[in-house]
């Protein structure tokens, strides 16, 4: 298995396993009380710095592993990455968008942030899988 591989599957399963912790936090919030009163950004924060550490961290782990392997990129692994990286980004333009809306529509803010975090979320989700898909079933640019 190639290491930018590794790489994007540390990436997928870093980013589902933070958001399941996150959304376990923020919804374990009393019942009867709206969610909108939740107290999401401290979790918010950690679920975001915590994933960025990991993430780094095993990265690191797995450049160290691999040994002189970890730094030879060839162009197929540029290709792969760029596509991914192309694609996972519409999530982020359509999170953007989702949260432009939902300020202008004067929306509570905790209804921003999480959409802006889920469009994060499904961006790593989505880039990361595109990534995992062209190295097992190979890439072919259009």
């Amino acid at each position: 298995m190639a290491v930018e591989e590794r790489r994007s599957w540390i990436m997928l399963v870093v980013a589902v396993v933070s958001y399941a912790a996150y959304l376990c936090a923020v919804l374990s919030w009393p019942e009867g009380v709206p969610l909108e009163q939740a107290p999401y950004a401290a979790a918010l924060l950690w679920s975001v710095g915590l994933s960025i550490v990991v993430t780094i961290a095993a990265g690191i782990a797995v450049a160290v592993a691999s040994g002189e392997e970890g730094r030879i990129k060839d162009q197929r692994d540029r290709e792969i990455h760029r596509f991914g990286e192309y694609v996972g980004l519409s999530f982020v333009v359509m999170g953007a968008l989702t949260a432009l809306g939902l300020a202008m529509a004067e929306v509570k803010p905790f209804w921003i942030a999480n959409a802006i975090y889920l469009s994060f979320v499904l961006s790593s989700v989505l880039g990361s899988t595109v990534k995992l898909v062209s190295y097992r079933l190979g890439f072919h640019p259009w």
